[in-house]
């Protein structure tokens, strides 16, 4: 199984997960021009995508799927609420060939099995995913003001968790572009992870089967890479766990945007 990021960000948010000859996109919140770009880049030819699977219909994670679809013949999968809001925001995405499945549901997608679940955050129905192919799993928390008990449990004992670190708490504090109000969303139940609540969460959902925490969606102005990932390194505490932050713009040489998880020998 291999996990590319393409960018995660307030500015958008994409990723490929690919395993047994299956390619899918992990929300399309990039351009089409940046997705395809990206997906160059990583030798990824778009007819190889399969599907395209959102977690939620918010612009960063939606906003590149009207463009993008003249270039994939695919299907959309999404909750019913969230293909209704992608819908209703652009008519454009109506003739997309959309596949609604049910929060708390498993369903199958080409070599993947894919549990989603609900997840609190300001959307109409925001899910998580636990995506299984073969022994290993990807846990896939994008955005969550939270993690509730049923939210780690659904997580627990995979491979490779890919979760939000938003904000550094006094980072986000002393911040002087957002207003008092953006700031209580943020730090809300309903908002984004800091990057506190992330580690936490991953120490929760740890087990043995644990090799790679990608942490994603850190804000460009109220969070910083060597911040995410030394608080969430230190609180698991465990050299056999590899922590990386995702990058915003895109696979970068220096940075490994490429996760490769193989079952243990």
């Amino acid at each position: 199984m291999e996990l590319i990021v393409l960018g995660s960000g307030s500015s958008g948010n994409t990723a490929v997960l690919r395993a047994d000859g299956c390619t899918i996109l992990l929300d399309a919140g990039l351009s089409a021009r940046k997705t395809l770009q990206r997906l160059a880049l990583a030798g990824i030819n778009p007819g190889e995508i399969s599907a395209i699977l959102l977690t939620h219909e918010h612009g960063d994670h939606t906003g590149g799927l009207p463009v993008l679809l003249r270039s994939m013949q695919c299907p959309v999968y999404a909750t019913r609420l969230t293909a209704e809001e992608v819908r209703g925001q652009d008519g454009r995405n109506a003739a997309a060939d959309w596949r609604l499945f049910s929060t708390g549901g498993l369903f199958s997608l080409g070599a993947f099995e894919v549990t989603a679940f609900s997840v609190p955050h300001d959307a109409s129905d925001p899910v998580g995913f636990n995506i299984r192919c073969r022994s290993l799993s990807l846990g896939l928390l994008t955005d969550l003001g939270h993690a509730n008990h049923s939210v780690v449990d659904h997580v627990t004992g995979v491979d490779c968790l890919f979760v939000e670190a938003n904000h550094d708490e006094e980072l986000l504090r002393a911040d002087t572009k957002r207003p008092f109000s953006i700031k209580q969303r943020i730090m809300s139940p309903h908002g984004h992870l800091s990057n506190r609540s992330a580690a936490d969460l991953a120490v929760r959902a740890r087990t043995a089967a644990l090799r790679h925490v990608v942490l994603g969606h850190l804000s460009r102005d109220c969070n910083r890479p060597e911040l995410a990932t030394a608080l969430v390194s230190s609180a698991l505490n465990d050299a056999a766990v590899n922590v990386v932050c995702a990058p915003e713009d895109g696979i970068s040489e220096s940075f490994a945007a490429v996760v490769r998880l193989s079952p243990p020998a």
